[in-house]
């Protein structure tokens, strides 16, 4: 491959990553909750039934923000089914994944869970079997100090501090046909500006998120967004998106381009909210919540192919094995999310373990990285700052994404350049390239030239790269996919000059 030029400038920027950027997602789905973070009679749990083992990863992947209870499960859920004594909490049946709910671990638990795990906690509201009253009853639970029944309810139940919870989600993918009781546009743009109004009365000082559409590839997309923004607009901070990257195709070229379409969907949604804005407040700018993103496929398929017959407590489904490609594909949505980071102000990588997950677990045993773990880590510990606009020379290819959505195939041609980057500006003047080579053969030489930057010298310089793409992290082989050294990078004067391996994801870090 010819030589790849980069040329980045101190002084243009594209905005500050926001620490929510780097959050995560945790549903009530799976054993993701039981037997991922909460299992009492595992040799690690604490004495609130938290696993340690589980919990040791998490802070290493540093998520700074975790979206809780849902997701689908979040349109049947009654939050009071999962505070107060245990012997109290009802069993309930799940029509989202088709599971029995025992509400062992509630509100309460994830609270603890998320100050220990060193994060802050991100709720959703039901706006599915329920509404605007019983989502400013939550609030009122959660973050009112005392002196009314819900609040000394919280109080009775042993949480006497206010949960003070800022971030609150206007319920989940509501124009999906497989949501409990999902709604139209104007249906659901009704509930959601009633439920924000009455929330931001109960605490004016919380931050919403409207739902944008459930995909871009939804018949409602555009439209959805457009229509809700108009009754919600004065009274909300943020408008959802949820993206899935997939490989069906079984084509690694076209699935790296997949994350370029992920851009694409971002600025969209922004025009759309933007066009809104020019007709109420100019002045005021909705900011976007990528509140569900990562790579899905093996495990998505149909409702039957996903779920256990007989309405199982946790049962082990959507227990995606991630790949080397998995990881690459995964690492340019990554890229993507800090290349918007003057308007993606949340993210939420779904889902943290099991499901989904860049933690997998063995009930009783082990817990492990899976490959897609490194890129989200070094993303979250390197990626805050100044988000640099860089000017990318690189040669491209032709590729065709297969998008599959219900009963449609879509496919999106797409040209995409060989180097996908981000480089961040970091508080100690130091700067963070994230850089991905979609070439599968052959390397990359790379030279970045760099003005109006102190930073001298190379700090570190990793890749993650293996020359199986199919290979994995398993229970007996936990490392098999993991970063090493990139050796050879050197920087002299304003110049830095490196050789990304093929298919790889590099993180070289100057300071």
């Amino acid at each position: 491959m010819r030589d790849v030029h980069v040329r980045l400038h101190a002084g243009l920027t594209i905005g500050e990553t926001d620490p929510r950027l780097f959050g995560a997602f945790i549903e009530h789905l799976g054993r993701c909750v039981y037997g991922g973070i909460f299992e009492p009679e595992h040799p690690t749990a604490d004495a609130h039934g938290f696993r340690q083992d589980v919990l040791a990863l998490i802070r290493e992947l540093a998520p700074t923000i975790v979206r809780y209870p849902g997701g689908n499960f979040v349109s049947g859920y009654n939050w009071e089914d999962g505070v107060g004594p245990l012997a109290n909490r009802p069993k309930r049946l799940d029509l989202a994944w088709l599971t029995t709910e025992t509400n062992e671990f509630g509100t309460n638990e994830f609270i603890d869970w998320c100050r220990l795990a060193g994060t802050e906690p991100m709720l959703a509201v039901n706006l599915g079997t329920r509404g605007a009253d019983a989502a400013r009853h939550y609030l009122e639970y959660c973050n009112h100090p005392h002196g009314t029944s819900l609040s000394d309810l919280r109080r009775v139940h042993g949480w006497d501090v206010p949960h003070g919870v800022k971030f609150w989600c206007l319920g989940n993918e509501m124009d999906g046909p497989w949501q409990m009781q999902a709604r139209t546009a104007e249906e659901y743009g009704r509930v959601a500006v009633e439920t924000a109004k009455m929330m931001k009365w109960v605490d004016p000082s919380i931050e919403l998120t409207a739902c944008g559409s459930s995909g871009r590839n939804m018949p409602t997309f555009g439209a959805w967004e457009r229509t809700v923004l108009e009754h919600c607009f004065d009274h909300v901070e943020y408008i959802s998106l949820h993206t899935y990257l997939n490989n069906y195709a079984d084509d690694v070229p076209a699935f790296l381009t997949s994350p370029d379409l992920m851009d694409d969907f971002i600025d969209e949604v922004i025009s759309i909210a933007d066009s809104v804005a020019a007709s109420r407040r100019p002045s005021k700018r909705i900011m976007l919540s990528f509140d569900e993103w990562n790579v899905w496929y093996r495990t998505r398929r149909n409702r039957d192919e996903r779920t256990v017959p007989g309405w199982p407590v946790a049962p082990p489904i959507l227990e995606e094995v991630y790949t080397m490609a998995d990881a690459l594909a995964f690492g340019g949505a990554c890229i993507s999310l800090i290349n918007h980071a003057d308007r993606v102000k949340a993210a939420c990588l779904a889902q943290l373990v099991n499901v989904i997950a860049p933690i997998m677990t063995e009930d009783g045993g082990p817990a492990w990285r899976q490959t897609i773990f490194y890129p989200f880590a070094q993303m979250s510990h390197f990626g805050r700052g100044r988000v640099l606009r860089a000017e990318i020379d690189s040669p491209v290819y032709d590729a065709t994404y297969f998008d599959p959505r219900g009963d449609q195939d879509l496919y999106f041609p797409v040209t995409a350049p060989y180097l996908k980057l981000a480089a961040v500006q970091n508080q100690n003047d130091g700067v963070t390239l994230f850089a991905l080579n979609r070439h599968l053969t052959e390397p990359m030489p790379l030279t970045v030239a760099m003005t109006g930057f102190v930073t001298k010298s190379i700090r570190a310089a990793r890749t993650l790269h293996h020359p199986n793409l199919n290979a994995t992290n398993t229970r007996d082989a936990q490392d098999t996919v993991r970063p090493a050294a990139l050796d050879g990078a050197t920087v002299a004067g304003e110049t830095l000059r490196a050789t990304l391996p093929p298919a790889s994801w590099n993180v070289i870090r100057l300071g």
